[in-house]
């Protein structure tokens, strides 16, 4: 009954789960780069909020943000709890711009509660989507799809538009968004199931499965008259293959580098690039963030589309928190299809 006056009892009490950053990982993350501890729930001071976590956004930049390394954010510090975009339902606010029961969309980090100042926290409403859906299409990984498409990539009508990891959750949605221009588009992703995927169920015009077919050969049957757009989440030799392929005046959208993220060497550049001085073509890094302000203008786009059926969104839910090490690796070993979240 005293619920959700934060002074009772059973809150007090309450026992936060939380994934803290133990070592800074050499390749691939395991259980033993994070520590799991728990810890006294603590009450929200002035300008803070309590919030239950629901669901995280598992992303292949946690990978970045482990190493101690400059980038375009901080990296998570040892003994931190590790960085995770989420959505959840406020408990207690002692902030003028959230009251109990929003249900909001911020850094959560991986934990079962919340305490803090809601910096860059935003409200969802869960009766209009899934609240997993304001992890995907409606939050961060759809906004890195329209924007790294629509203002880098600036694909035209009857372009071809190539996308790496195109099963994934950036690179499904991005190839979505290209149909919708009007453009030829192909995607590159591993094994069969995730190629029917994308052409059956997604409306792509081809698909190239990297792992059983070769990549060179492929883009010459898909890509007769080169590649306009390509939207680039792999890197590696995927990107120097496509390197060789590219159309004169061709746009490549450095999205991300998958391929790249646990190396123990140095990061493989691209070997091709001086097709780009042939085609006179560029190559631009994309960062969400930068469009922050713009925010509301491609959610609403978005939104749009999926209320239309114009746009498929796919979440792959694991649950439980404490999976989180294992779940995590899936990203990196190609299991997941679309986003990623953990249901906490």
């Amino acid at each position: 009954a005293c619920f959700p006056t934060f002074e009772c009892p059973a809150m007090t009490s309450q026992i936060n789960r939380q994934y803290q950053l133990a070592q800074r990982p050499s390749g691939l993350p395991g259980r033993d780069t994070f520590s799991f501890v728990e810890t006294p729930l603590g009450e929200p001071a002035e300008g803070q909020i309590l919030v239950k976590n629901e669901y995280l956004s598992l992303d292949p930049a946690m990978r970045g943000w482990m190493n101690d390394a400059r980038s375009y954010i901080p990296p998570v510090g040892i003994g931190e709890v590790m960085r995770a975009l989420g959505v959840g339902k406020v408990l207690v606010s002692k902030h003028p711009g959230f009251q109990a029961g929003d249900y909001v969309n911020g850094a959560l980090v991986v934990q079962d509660y919340f305490v803090g100042e809601p910096k860059g926290f935003y409200k969802v409403d869960p009766s209009r989507a899934p609240l997993p859906r304001y992890l995907s299409a409606l939050g961060m990984t759809g906004m890195t799809a329209y924007f790294a498409l629509l203002d880098v990539g600036q694909p035209k009508n009857g372009e071809t538009v190539v996308i790496s990891g195109a099963a994934g959750a950036v690179g499904s949605v991005a190839g979505q968004i290209a149909r919708l221009k009007g453009c030829r588009v192909v995607g590159i992703a591993g094994g069969a199931e995730k190629c029917r995927f994308l052409v059956e169920e997604l409306g792509f015009d081809g698909a190239i499965d990297y792992k059983n077919e070769d990549l060179a050969a492929g883009l010459k049957r898909e890509c007769p008259k080169g590649i306009d757009v390509f939207f680039d989440n792999v890197g590696g030799e995927i990107l120097d293959t496509v390197l060789t392929r590219i159309a004169f005046k061709a746009r490549i959208v450095l999205c991300g580098a998958i391929s790249q993220y646990n190396n123990k060497e140095a990061v493989r550049g691209p070997a091709n690039y001086l097709s780009l001085l042939v085609n006179r073509a560029r190559m631009e890094g994309m960062v969400v963030m930068d469009y922050a302000q713009r925010f509301p203008e491609g959610l609403k786009e978005m939104a749009t589309w999926l209320a239309e059926g114009k746009l498929q969104s796919r979440e792959d839910i694991v649950e439980g928190l404490e999976t989180f090490p294992e779940t995590l690796l899936k990203l990196f070993s190609g299991e997941n299809f679309g986003k990623l979240v953990l249901k906490v």
